[in-house]
């Protein structure tokens, strides 16, 4: 579904705030200062997992301060709507993986399935280990079993979210804090 930026913003205009930016900040900074206490030693690779990542990871690695590289995966379920289908693979890591310590940073951990495959994929890669860090982990029981992030920021009630990477329809990635679509 496409909507126009007036439709965005109507919807950030009706939605509430759930963490704003110091709140998000402050919970970047506890899974920044986690991830640097186990792996700082390993030489890692980070990445990205698109688009909903971006915000995330950058914000990370700002908070990083040991030797690391970047790279970057695009996969999806959503392609642009507000429920989830089949895995679509745009981009691979380009990095060899075989013998790394790896982390993956997402924006949101829902329901798993995106997650469960990436990890999946990056293990049959022959990385050495696997980490997954998402700032905001939505607390349901439908999540797929055994699957759970190493670093999670922010826990959400069961709403559809965005700001901070997650979009609402393509749009408010940028914004700043973590809000709710309002519910009717």
């Amino acid at each position: 579904m496409s909507i126009t930026a007036e439709q965005a913003q109507a919807v950030y205009a009706q939605a509430k705030e759930l963490y704003n930016q110091e709140q998000v900040n402050h919970a970047l900074d506890r899974m920044a200062a986690a991830i640097c206490l186990e792996l700082a030693e390993l030489d890692p690779i980070v990445i990205c997992v698109m688009t909903g990542g971006l915000i995330p990871m950058g914000h990370l690695l700002t908070r990083m301060n040991f030797p690391l590289q970047i790279d970057y995966l695009h996969a999806s379920r959503y392609r642009g709507a507000t429920s989830g289908g089949e895995l679509h693979w745009t981009v691979r890591p380009s990095l060899p993986l075989a013998g790394r310590t790896l982390l993956v940073v997402d924006d949101i951990l829902d329901e798993g399935l995106t997650l469960a495959a990436i990890l999946a994929y990056l293990n049959e890669q022959g990385a050495a280990a696997v980490y997954s860090a998402v700032l905001v982990e939505k607390i349901h029981d439908r999540r797929t079993a055994g699957v759970s992030a190493d670093f999670v920021g922010i826990e959400v009630e069961d709403r559809y979210v965005f700001g901070c990477g997650m979009d609402y329809h393509g749009y408010h990635r940028n914004l700043p804090g973590i809000y709710a679509v309002r519910e009717d």
